[in-house]
């Protein structure tokens, strides 16, 4: 049975909510973490350092066709603290890359990462039936790829050159994969490492 193109759903957690990000989220999100140039440091916009800048970058995610990006809603609060997305999913070959992420500082070494990807990954896997999950992201950027491996990821390679960043230079990306049959293990550690934080 071929697996199932993302599409836009809420996904519930004890600590997170994720929900289809809009518009209107956007002044949650720059009050969370608007003109932190560390939160922004490695994607592939600046840190907005207006309200309407932070529409923009809101605006990127809606308008890319191979995007399907959610807002990382705290449960205590009921505000966006973040963003993270599945991009480019292909359900013939039944894989889908999770990336776009940024959170608030306030919400780093908390359960919220781990709690978004547990929600992304369980919908990924046992929802859409995908085989593969994809990470990719800047090969200096080592508290990214700490957090990936953390998730039970493989290392998969590096792709020299891979993309310009706002300032002009190169990066180079480096590559990170789980596949189905990981997946258990994986998600037995996350809800554990879950529980830990509580």
């Amino acid at each position: 049975m071929t697996a199932k193109t993302p599409a836009p759903v809420t996904l519930a957690g004890r600590h997170i909510r994720l929900e289809p990000l809009r518009r209107d989220h956007a002044a949650a999100l720059f009050a969370a973490a608007g003109s932190d140039e560390e939160v922004f440091r490695w994607l592939s916009w600046p840190a907005p350092q207006t309200e309407a800048a932070m529409d923009e970058v809101v605006e990127s995610y809606l308008k890319n066709p191979g995007c399907e990006p959610f807002a990382v809603i705290a449960a205590d609060t009921g505000r966006a603290v973040g963003v993270s997305s599945y991009y480019d999913a292909n359900p013939v070959d039944e894989w889908v890359e999770i990336g776009g992420t940024w959170y608030a500082r306030a919400v780093w070494r908390t359960a919220v990462n781990t709690e978004a990807k547990l929600l992304l990954l369980t919908h990924a896997f046992e929802d859409l039936g995908m085989g593969r999950v994809m990470w990719k992201t800047d090969h200096l950027n080592e508290r990214s790829q700490n957090a990936i491996r953390r998730l039970g990821a493989q290392y998969e390679g590096t792709f020299r050159r891979a993309r310009r960043r706002p300032d002009g230079s190169w990066r180079d990306s480096v590559y990170f994969s789980m596949l189905a049959d990981e997946w258990p293990a994986a998600k037995q550690r996350l809800t554990e490492a879950l529980l830990g934080r509580v």
